[in-house]
């Protein structure tokens, strides 16, 4: 649940609305390089099977990255023989860069793209887009790793992509299952929010797109496909990790620094059912409280430690002055981000310092304690002052926990002051998002191509 009632700059999710027959409701880019021979019969089997599968109009653009062979003349005679195709050139490489460029231009509600070898079966294509058009997702993707899969490839492609999702796991706590699956969609409204923040234009843009996303609370869909692996693939496996593992270092440090505006990403407050008011029900106090004693437990031990080590050069009213400041920072920290889900730089200061306030206050008891201890008697041994201040420490964690959750990190209701960052986002703004996404799904129809088409087969 967020602790704040900030707007961010993306509307609320809503099935899409009714658009006229013939407004693009998808629209699946394909990348390529130097791909002459495998382009045509891709695109015309995307195409047929969308013709025949999909309910709403499409559009398929071809997305060549400066390809140096026949790709572009084969990409204009498909946009030329088909209305549905289109084809946009780039002179750069890079995926990521193809994909930004597009999916900007794009006025679909709805964007994806696969890639041109379709190593994944495209009847997967309609149940990965069909969350983003009801506005149950935000994002979807296609998972070989999930359990239902049944994926054909080779044993070291199945290893590298395994520990490279484990590394994602390990680093930045990435809770989806596949990265690298040349297999996704996305809401445009999202799109339009979020490709500003990516940096990375290779092969890296999927996984930097989806750790932003997870992480600034947005829904991602996976799922499970048939994938059989193309042993013809140009993919240089040793320079797409090298340059995946720069990323991973990239955005953790840009993550642990708060450097990210993930606020941009938000939803409007009570968009999630978590913002509910529901009565007796305190708003997230179970996953605060936990959260809670974690960090609690954590900083206790670490300003045990830090008194022990103070202790041996100072005096116990000095080493626990010394020992309480380091670790009430670091417990304020934690606890901002952990505990009560707060984000980016904007409020840090501030909350740092009504920390320092409760960090008084906890002062306070355990140096009354360790007082009553000393004039209760003149030598209290070690062990007795770890015991004492054990007991002073938790009740002051007691009253900390309340101060965290009433004054320094409040859970702001609709109106009130929000808590997190707020950034200069004029160039996304949210209404501008909504009436665009609005305009251009004015009266989304089903509509079938081959109804009526003469080409239809069956």
């Amino acid at each position: 649940m967020r602790t704040d009632s900030s707007p961010g700059t993306l509307p609320a999710r809503e099935h899409l609305p009714a658009a006229p027959a013939g407004t693009p409701v998808l629209d699946v880019v394909i990348p390529v390089y130097n791909e002459e021979k495998d382009l045509q019969p891709c695109v015309r089997r995307l195409h047929e099977h969308l013709a025949r599968t999909f309910p709403y109009a499409f559009r398929i653009t071809i997305a060549d990255n400066a390809s140096t062979d026949t790709t572009p003349q084969v990409a204009a005679r498909l946009a030329a023989e088909i209305p549905e195709v289109s084809t946009f050139r780039l002179e750069q490489k890079g995926r990521g860069r193809a994909l930004r460029a597009v999916w900007s231009a794009s006025e679909a509600p709805v964007l994806a793209y696969m890639d041109v070898d379709l190593s994944t079966d495209l009847n997967a294509l309609l149940p990965l887009v069909a969350p983003l058009i009801s506005g149950h997702s935000d994002l979807a993707i296609g998972s070989r790793l999930a359990p239902s899969s049944r994926v054909v490839r080779g044993p070291k492609r199945e290893f590298i992509s395994r520990v490279y999702n484990l590394i994602l796991r390990g680093s930045l706590q990435a809770r989806f299952s596949d990265a690298q699956c040349g297999f996704k969609a996305i809401r445009r409204d999202v799109a339009q929010v979020l490709l500003p923040l990516i940096e990375d234009t290779g092969w890296f843009f999927d996984t930097e797109m989806l750790v932003l996303a997870e992480r600034a609370g947005l829904r991602i869909h996976e799922v499970p496909v048939d994938w059989v692996d193309d042993p013809d693939s140009t993919v240089h496996i040793v320079r797409t990790a090298t340059d995946d593992l720069k990323g991973v270092w990239r955005v953790g440090r840009a993550l642990a620094t708060g450097s990210l505006p993930l606020d941009r990403l938000a939803r409007p407050f009570g968009d999630d059912p978590r913002d509910r008011e529901i009565k007796d029900v305190p708003r997230g106090l179970a996953r605060q409280l936990v959260g809670f004693c974690v960090v609690g437990a954590l900083s206790t031990l670490f300003y045990l430690l830090l008194y022990s080590g103070f202790r041996v050069f100072t005096g116990s009213q000095a080493a626990n002055a010394l020992a309480l400041l380091v670790s009430a920072i670091a417990n304020t920290a934690a606890n901002r981000r952990l505990t009560f889900g707060v984000r980016g730089r904007g409020g840090a200061v501030r909350h740092q310092a009504q920390g320092l306030v409760v960090f008084g206050i906890g002062l306070a008891l355990t140096s009354g304690s360790l007082a009553a201890l000393n004039a209760a008697t003149s030598e209290p041994a070690h062990s007795t002052e770890l015991a004492v201040l054990i007991a002073a420490n938790l009740a002051a964690t007691v009253l900390r926990f309340l101060l965290f959750r009433a004054w320094v990190f409040p859970d702001r209701r609709e109106g009130g002051s929000p808590v997190a960052a707020s950034y200069d986002t004029t160039q996304f703004r949210a209404g501008d998002v909504a009436d665009s996404w609005r305009d251009a799904t004015a009266q989304l129809l089903p509509v079938r191509p081959h109804d009526t088409d003469a080409r239809d087969f069956r």
